[in-house]
């Protein structure tokens, strides 16, 4: 008897391990757990796989989180490899001022903007103000808060709960996101109202996707029609009452400039490239809080050959509403993070300005621009 003693405390214990992943005790709000035969994470209840003690144990609300990053800073590389759509530059992170090494494919100098040599994160890390305002202290945290707060209320073009049905499907954990499998048979969009589509700032938007280069390295010569039809865009989305808020706030603050993002992180382009059978969505890690749109999800997928390990896109959202945020974020906060607010959740995104040229009049452009954090 006294044999069998190890072997029963050793099968109580693989129960008691057992029973907590089939439990939500001392699990509440824990981040997804792949290994659980149920979930205890904020979000469950929407993807259905909450333990049956979730109500019970994790009904009480919790004081609501900093952001927490469920998108890595996009891999530092000197060239894009095969499969990878974009590739951040290199940084100035722990490089400041330091002396130029003709080795380093960016520089982080004093003289670096003379030369026009810098990495993309350098005004923001370094400190540099000259032609373009790094206004971490200009404008707070608090007024980004508030005015995002606002951008949120105003999109009155963004989508209804009823406008799009989503087929999340399989939901995977971060360590996975390399890993280019597909776990999902079925496409993300089940369904999407087009009616939203003949809405100025959405039929404005659609005109410009064919215009444009995906790949980084490659001339675009625009003609006449296309440089008609990004005037129009930029008419349609100014006149919304989501870029008079900006524009009111940024009027405030004395200073406007303008930028364009490249990247696929806009929910519109994946749904026609996904009915067009060009876009293969494989799996998601992160689902937002909101209940309505427009929402976050950060997804991993496969367009035309090429792999997204995660793809951050606002779902729902209009196009005038992307437009603010991320011209707002690469004014205030250049090369940063931009920690923002919608509908009471904390949210965050990180712009990069292109540097590989240089234009007149020290103008500076978005090189991307995109959602990096929420609350888990």
């Amino acid at each position: 008897m006294r044999a069998c003693v190890p072997l029963i405390v050793a099968a109580l214990c693989s129960l008691a391990w057992a029973g907590n992943l089939e439990s939500c005790a001392s699990r509440c709000n824990e981040k997804f757990n792949r290994d659980a035969a149920c979930q205890c994470d904020r979000r469950c209840h929407r993807h259905g796989d909450c333990c049956e003690d979730y109500e019970h144990l994790c009904s009480v609300e919790e004081d609501p989180k900093e952001p927490e990053p469920f998108l890595e800073l996009e891999e530092e590389m000197l060239e894009a490899p095969p499969g990878h759509l974009y590739s951040a530059p290199s940084s100035c992170q722990a490089r400041c001022h330091e002396a130029f090494d003709r080795h380093q494919p960016c520089h982080c100098d004093a003289r670096c903007p003379e030369f026009g040599n810098c990495c993309q994160d350098f005004e923001g890390l370094c400190g540099h103000h000259e032609g373009f305002s790094y206004s971490s202290d200009a404008i707070t945290k608090e007024e980004l808060q508030s005015i995002s707060e606002k951008i949120y209320r105003a999109d009155v073009n963004k989508a209804q709960k009823q406008d799009i049905i989503l087929n999340s499907q399989n939901r995977i954990s971060p360590s996975e996101a390399r890993d280019q499998v597909d776990r999902c048979p079925e496409p993300l969009f089940t369904y999407v109202n087009e009616k939203l589509f003949s809405k100025p700032t959405y039929a404005a938007f659609i005109n410009l996707l064919n215009n444009y280069q995906r790949a980084t390295g490659r001339g675009e010569h625009l003609g006449a029609q296309q440089l008609a039809e990004q005037d129009a865009f930029l008419g349609a989305v100014m006149g919304t009452a989501v870029l008079k808020e900006l524009d009111g706030f940024l009027r405030q603050q004395s200073e406007i400039k303008k930028g364009k993002v490249t990247g696929f992180h806009n929910w519109i382009r994946f749904y026609m490239q996904e009915k067009e059978g060009l876009v293969d969505y494989y799996s998601h890690i992160y689902d937002g809080p909101w209940d309505s749109y427009p929402d976050v999800l950060a997804m991993q997928f496969n367009w035309d050959g090429y792999y997204k390990e995660v793809g951050s896109a606002f779902i729902g959202s209009s196009p005038e509403f992307e437009f603010a945020l991320y011209s707002l974020c690469f004014i205030a906060r250049p090369g940063k993070l931009c920690q923002l607010s919608l509908g009471g959740y904390p949210l965050a995104i990180q712009t990069y300005p292109w540097d590989k040229s240089t234009y007149g009049n020290g103008k500076k452009y978005i090189a991307t621009a995109y959602v990096v954090s929420s609350t888990q």
